[in-house]
């Protein structure tokens, strides 16, 4: 009853829909123990959005007065299945291909034109925190909001569980004045939050990738480099080619909603798409040299690899080397020949192990001054 109170316009007696001038957020009306796809819908005019009295409106409700009264509606809808998203295409004579697309998910960000609606797919991406990075880490969750854009309907299908379209939807509600443009306004809005978002995963991203940079070319002990987890790395490069998904494959859909006229975009719309456009474009260069870091970065680790073993064989091998000069002087004096040299001679024993010691330092000092100890 407080938000009743708070209509700023008289109850239309013929209809039990009145005009609300938004004071705070409002909150999108989903009943819990509902199982219905529609998390929202909403009729807006002139920027302003429509309540009821009576309760959340239908698809059809809402589309009837919009027919009536003129305005637009925006039906938001999570993860909704053939049969409930049948009736919504029915009544917006959405296109067969766009619906299934909505529904099946899994697509590929792009933007099609159909004869009154442009269908476009945007590839939410969500970063997940974590403590360490680890062979097995999840580093982005991705999901997907399809958006039908209409002359009097939006209509947004999102799936995943990240991406909610909630608080952009009271952000609009606070600025009628970008609201009244109509549904092109919204579908940039989402853009740019879709957009937003990539940026604030590249920039945790670029963290993560420079602490496995630091780890791989940090010195170890006696300042040799220690390297790192060769998996931890392959794990990053598998995460940012997920983003990378997300990312390169919008940036043509945007460069044709800024640059080429369309009859369901509003000019003055169009030109805020530039910006999207030129922050995708620069996430994108990020996301690619994500890509090529993190191959110089495997590469490096597993040169390092390489190296640490070629110095561990080395040094097995010179000790090999000092321990056969006394191996190959026992062996000789442990022969049962007749006429050995020296046996009988009292210092002849001393004289064979001091010449074999000094044999294995002379070794032993050659070996580590070329670096083999």
């Amino acid at each position: 009853m407080s938000m009743i109170r708070d209509l700023r316009a008289v109850v239309r007696p013929s209809s039990r829909i009145s005009l609300r001038k938004e004071s705070g957020p409002y909150d999108a009306t989903r009943d819990p123990a509902t199982t219905t796809a529609v998390v929202d819908c909403a009729v807006y005019r002139d920027g302003r959005r429509l309540t009821t009295e009576g309760g959340p409106l239908t698809p059809h409700e809402a589309m009837r007065l919009v027919r009536r009264d003129g305005g637009f509606v925006w039906i938001g809808l999570h993860e909704p299945n053939e049969a409930e998203f049948a009736g919504i295409a029915r009544e917006f004579g959405l296109h067969p291909l766009a619906v299934e697309d909505a529904v099946q998910a899994h697509q590929r960000p792009k933007l099609e034109r159909y004869d009154d609606s442009l269908f476009t797919v945007f590839k939410t991406v969500h970063y997940i925190d974590h403590d360490e990075l680890s062979a097995s880490s999840e580093v982005v969750e991705t999901g997907e909001v399809m958006c039908f854009t209409g002359r009097d309907f939006f209509i947004t299908v999102r799936h995943g569980g990240q991406g909610s379209l909630r608080a952009l939807r009271h952000r609009l509600q606070d600025d009628p004045e970008l609201l009244a443009k109509g549904p092109s306004a919204v579908l940039h809005a989402i853009a740019d939050h879709v957009v937003d978002g990539y940026i604030a995963v590249a920039d945790a991203v670029q963290d993560d990738i420079d602490e496995v940079e630091t780890e791989v070319f940090s010195p170890g002990r006696k300042g040799t480099p220690r390297g790192t987890d060769a998996g931890r790395i392959y794990q990053l490069k598998r995460e940012v080619l997920e983003f990378k998904r997300a990312v390169s494959p919008l940036l043509r859909p945007m460069q044709l909603l800024s640059e080429r006229p369309m009859r369901l975009v509003d000019p003055d719309i169009q030109k805020y798409f530039r910006d999207v456009a030129d922050h995708l474009a620069r996430v994108q260069e990020q996301v690619i040299g994500f890509d090529e870091l993190l191959n110089s970065i495997l590469q490096a680790n597993l040169a390092q690899a390489s190296v640490a073993q070629n110095e561990d064989m080395r040094k097995i091998t010179s000790w090999a080397a000092i321990v056969a000069v006394p191996t190959m002087v026992c062996g000789v004096y442990g022969m049962n020949f007749d006429y050995m040299p020296e046996t009988h001679w009292r210092y002849g024993y001393p004289a064979v192990l001091s010449v074999t010691v000094a044999i294995c330092l002379g070794i032993h000092r050659t070996l580590k001054r070329n670096g083999w100890l």
